[in-house]
């Protein structure tokens, strides 16, 4: 059983006996009733998308999924093509498969990703809890802003936009958390 707060992009359980697999966590709202979950969750079945709302404190039964070591080869578009380490067979996932986890991943990445499969049909991946990516673009930094509270968009090398503190400046690589989307710290590999 996962609980929903154990619930991240690319958890699969079954809700209503539908097999599903989550794409995005688009936040939570809490009032009188307690707090509800909202998810964007796709049919691993069918392969539709919808946004699904659980409480807080739910169970559901966890789908199994296999899982193979892979790397990410090239892009070609809105495709994605993965060589398995083993075997070196291609397997090819869309951008639609692999939700928010599309704009953390590059082919000139170090790390391996495990891809899951549900019945032998590949259906999205697991990454790293973090990775380090580059700033391509951001308004400049503020020279004696190392507070960190207040927030700026930046543009990643992937394309992705997240919010960054004032300090960070283009070219600068930071740590990002995959499982939210949001900035950890300037990457020590300099």
């Amino acid at each position: 059983m996962i609980s929903t707060n154990e619930i991240r992009v690319g958890s699969a359980f079954i809700v209503e006996g539908e097999p599903l697999i989550v794409q995005k966590k688009l936040g939570q709202k809490g009032g009188r009733q307690g707090i509800t979950v909202n998810l964007r969750v796709k049919n691993i079945v069918t392969g539709g998308t919808k946004d699904l709302g659980i409480d807080a404190g739910e169970k559901f039964q966890e789908v199994e999924l296999e899982s193979k070591t892979v790397k990410l080869s090239y892009i070609d578009g809105d495709d994605f093509h993965f060589m398995d380490q083993e075997t070196y067979d291609e397997v090819l996932l869309g951008r639609d498969d692999l939700g928010d986890n599309a704009g953390w991943i590059s082919p000139d990445d170090d790390y391996d990703v495990n891809v899951t499969y549900y019945e032998g049909k590949p259906v999205g991946i697991d990454l790293p809890t973090q990775v380090v990516r580059t700033i391509t673009y951001c308004e400049p930094g503020v020279k004696g802003d190392t507070s960190g509270k207040s927030l700026k968009p930046a543009t990643l090398d992937t394309g992705v936009e997240v919010r960054v503190p004032l300090f960070c400046n283009t070219d600068d690589r930071i740590v990002i958390d995959t499982r939210e989307g949001t900035f950890v710290e300037r990457a020590k590999d300099k």
